[in-house]
């Protein structure tokens, strides 16, 4: 037999209320002094945390976009970002490189950290991220390839599980000429490993 829906006091509960029963759960007291105003807290830190659901990331580029006749390589690298994991509903967090070659187009340079920051303020895994971001901007201004990379610190990891403190996950994605040519997906990765240039 499957189990009955949830009571009616929890499907029609506010969010609020079920952060507080939440607090209730873990045996706490949501009316003292230091957990009175949590739940309002927490609210406000999840919406903020996952706004790029409500955020179109094509559009986004699209404002952005400018004719070039330039066609080498443009990296942005180091981008920091900070997601939740859709697992735990824990942090990750570490940084972004992604490079892209034009064809006839470029993108302002502050929209890529605007366009990581849509697909991170979501219920995330680092695979999944990676990919959104190599095909969105592949999608939108069709460069002669894409190629991303995140290395990426899970909180998982390092507060439970294994609890490893010092790990890293790395993902890429290479998509067109960073795919197919290893020359150009070698020049990005040593790029964004040179730190000794000071950008």
């Amino acid at each position: 037999m499957k189990p009955t829906t949830e009571p009616a006091t929890l499907t029609s509960a506010s969010f609020e209320d079920l952060v507080r029963e939440m607090i209730v759960r873990l045996g706490e007291d949501p009316d003292r002094d230091g957990l009175t105003r949590t739940p309002e807290r927490v609210q406000r830190a999840m919406q903020f945390l996952t706004k790029g659901y409500k955020e179109d990331p094509e559009a986004l580029l699209k404002k952005a976009l400018f004719a070039v006749t330039y066609d080498e390589m443009v990296i942005v690298k180091d981008v920091e970002m900070f997601s939740l994991c859709e697992h735990h509903m824990l942090p990750f967090f570490g940084k972004v490189h992604i490079a892209y070659i034009p064809n006839g187009k470029v993108i302002g340079l502050s929209k890529i950290p605007r366009l990581i920051d849509i697909f991170a303020r979501r219920l995330q895994i680092q695979e999944r991220l990676t990919t959104q971001i190599a095909e969105t901007i592949q999608k939108t201004i069709q460069p002669q390839g894409v190629g991303v990379v995140i290395e990426a610190r899970h909180l998982c990891m390092m507060m439970r599980g294994v609890e490893k403190q010092h790990s890293a996950a790395v993902t890429s994605s290479m998509l067109g000429c960073f795919r197919e040519e290893q020359e150009t997906r070698n020049e990005f990765l040593s790029l964004i490993r040179n730190r000794a240039n000071g950008v």
